[in-house]
């Protein structure tokens, strides 16, 4: 009974703190799994906690189960959008990548510690994928807004190269185990089962969950933990198959996001924070498997080794997989660097261990590193490289409260709130009766605590809490009247889009003619949204920007992959 109470208490103190610990290290910047690592690693068995971890099975359970929630929540936050520019990118680095990756560094690992090389290529594939728990934890926790083209490409990458990895892992160790066999077939047939086992049965299972739970009545705190458990079996009869478990709830995730759900809004936000406790759980206990004094001898292997990873293997990687999709230069460098490593590596790396492979403590041991400094050096700088190479945009939205509204036979509404701070646009520019996006409708002020008797004119108010019903497409237009700017001078609309908002389909000439721009190279016919499409050879998104003259154009609004919005900066705001 003592051990029992003093079990709950420790564990319960531990979550505390980790959780706490979120809020210090946005202020520093710093990645918060590494803390959560650093935590665990004080826990064990060096440290002044001195617990005993060394079960690699339940680790490797538990690891597992942490890994399958995280990149199940990862599909369902991930828009059907973000695919238009971001899916093909994506899968060839998903795969192709990950290959890449893993050759590159097994070989060096192979010449380097002196290894068979099919011990150093299975070095090279525990390591190969980036982590999803690592990119959604950064860009997250760090209130970073990419470019949609950079963000989406990768977390659509994280959160599906890792069925690519626990593949070559798997394959990998069984050639070693039989002195390589033929591995070119099994390496074929092997990809063709589990990868082709896991997307028949994530899209069909995300399909038949979406329906199922659509016709269910039960209490709505029940919906979401019945969307748990049907990923959680798809993943377990994916992965009892012999297919990509992963894969297979990382696709249902994505269907089930992107489909109108019963209490979506609340099945979304309980696994955020599961998710969340999932990263948590699964990185202490890591720290806790490993014994820091075992990295020692091998940190010099495993810094040659994260350094041909980091800057080499990985950048290559990137660049090629990139090269039919001309992506420009500062986004192949960001994507290139925010590969980072996770705890997928450290899971895969158990993998040696549970099949009794004579190098998996070292294995083990050279990832655990790897990780560590992944984690510290990329993790750390996510933030102000994005800034450095002008990747971030203004945030879209910033709604202070948001409420699905489950209207039958109605379009997809929500009810949104915002808090009208002194400087919101709304109070500082003394708009009365506001031009509204013609589906949202005001429904309340709430001022002093007590609701406004009459919303006719709409007339808000410093501190006033103002609700409206609308659509989600409208709430970016909504934000612009009832949210300030951002902290940041350099993302207001302002300093990033330029002085003046010019419609997508405007014509060249007349805008040439205005500023003074030589016509000679380009068609006087041609619109915005044409001359910018043909400057960037791909998907045009937000924040694209195309010199013309001594002027610079700004994409502001995307529909469709038509540009619908230009900004115009001078040159004096530049």
């Amino acid at each position: 009974m003592e051990l029992t109470n003093q079990i709950i208490l420790i564990g319960s103190v531990v979550l505390l703190v980790s959780v706490l610990a979120s809020v210090l290290t946005s202020r520093l910047g710093a990645p918060l799994l590494l803390v959560f690592l650093v935590i665990g690693m004080l826990l064990g068995a060096d440290g002044p906690g001195g617990i005993q971890f060394d079960d690699v099975q339940l680790a490797h359970l538990f690891g597992s189960l942490a890994l399958a929630i995280i990149l199940f929540d990862g599909g369902l936050v991930t828009p059907y959008k973000d695919f238009r520019v971001g899916l093909r990118p994506a899968l060839g680095l998903a795969t192709v990548g990950v290959a890449i990756t893993a050759s590159i560094t097994g070989l060096f690992a192979a010449w380097w510690l002196g290894l068979s090389w099919l011990e150093g290529l299975l070095l090279g594939a525990i390591v190969g994928s980036t982590d999803a728990a690592a990119v959604f934890s950064v860009l997250r926790s760090q209130g970073l807004e990419l470019k949609q083209r950079v963000g989406a490409t990768l977390e659509i990458e994280s959160g599906s190269n890792d069925p690519m990895a626990v593949f070559l892992t798997i394959v990998l160790i069984e050639l070693v185990l039989s002195d390589g066999g033929n591995p070119g077939f099994v390496l074929f047939t092997e990809f063709l089962r589990q990868m082709g086992l896991g997307a028949a049965i994530g899209i069909a299972g995300g399909f038949g969950l979406v329906w199922l739970i659509n016709r269910l009545e039960m209490s709505p705190g029940l919906y979401p933990l019945a969307v748990m458990a049907g990923g959680l079996s798809l993943f377990g009869i994916t992965a009892v198959l012999d297919g990509s478990g992963f894969l297979a709830i990382y696709l249902a995730g994505l269907v089930i996001g992107n489909r109108r759900l019963q209490f979506r809004i609340e099945i979304k936000r309980f696994h955020d924070g599961i998710a969340r406790l999932a990263q948590i759980g699964m990185f202490l206990m890591l720290g806790l498997l490993v014994t820091p004094s075992e990295l020692l001898p091998v940190a010099l292997d495993a810094l040659l080794f994260a350094a041909v990873l980091i800057l080499l293997a990985r950048p290559f990687a990137v660049w090629f997989c990139l090269l039919p999709f001309r992506f420009p230069w500062r986004e192949q460098v960001f994507v290139g660097w925010v590969g980072l490593r996770g705890a997928v590596p450290i899971i895969l790396a158990l993998f040696p261990l549970l099949a009794g492979l004579d190098q998996a403590q070292m294995y083990f041991n050279i990832v655990f590193f790897v990780v560590l400094v992944s984690l510290l050096i990329q993790g750390w700088t996510v933030t102000s490289l994005a800034r450095v190479l002008q990747l971030e945009v203004p945030p879209t939205s910033h709604v202070v409260q948001r409420v699905e509204l489950d209207i039958p036979g109605l379009q997809e509404l929500e009810l949104v709130g915002y808090h009208l701070a002194d400087n919101a646009p709304i109070v500082t520019e003394h708009r009365t009766g506001p031009h509204l996006p013609a589906n949202a409708r005001p429904v309340a002020i709430v001022r002093d605590k007590h609701l406004v008797d009459s919303l006719d004119p709409l007339d808000p108010r410093p501190g006033d809490y103002l609700y409206l019903i609308a659509e989600p497409k409208d709430l970016p237009e909504l934000d612009r009247l009832f949210i300030p700017g951002p902290v940041s001078e350099h993302l207001s609309d302002l300093a990033f889009f330029g002085e003046f908002v010019l419609n997508g389909d405007a014509n060249l000439a007349g805008i040439c003619a205005v500023y003074g721009v030589n016509l000679s190279e380009a068609e006087p016919d041609l619109t915005l949204d044409t001359l910018i499409r043909r400057g960037l050879y791909t998907h045009p998104v937000v924040g694209d920007r195309v010199q013309l003259g001594s002027i610079e154009l700004v994409v502001r609004e995307v529909d469709e992959d038509v540009v619908t919005k230009v900004g115009l900066k001078l040159p004096h705001t530049k």
